[in-house]
């Protein structure tokens, strides 16, 4: 998908969730929108724009990214140390 169109899409999110300050909790209801709603390949690629500087990104919109960055991260390390044992 194209990225420019991704980071339109986070924008006009977080323009309806903050749409007087940025707040904790609207970059929270950002975040649980585009984990709710967004393929996980589109989630892959705002995280990876992010991750090359974010070029474009509201500042909700970046620190709600970073969120599914960060969760990502988790996951990824938590799935690591819970099966990688052997018998």
């Amino acid at each position: 998908m194209n990225t420019e169109r991704l980071v339109a899409m986070v924008n006009d999110i977080a323009a309806f969730f903050a749409s007087t300050a940025v707040s904790d909790e609207a970059v929270a209801s950002i975040a649980t929108h585009l984990k709710r709603y967004w393929e996980p390949r589109m989630r892959r690629e705002i995280v990876a724009h992010l991750a090359q500087g974010g070029a474009g990104l509201s500042e909700a919109g970046r620190r709600a990214v970073q969120l599914l960055a960060d969760a990502a991260t988790a996951a990824g390390q938590k799935g690591a140390s819970s099966g990688a044992s052997a018998p």
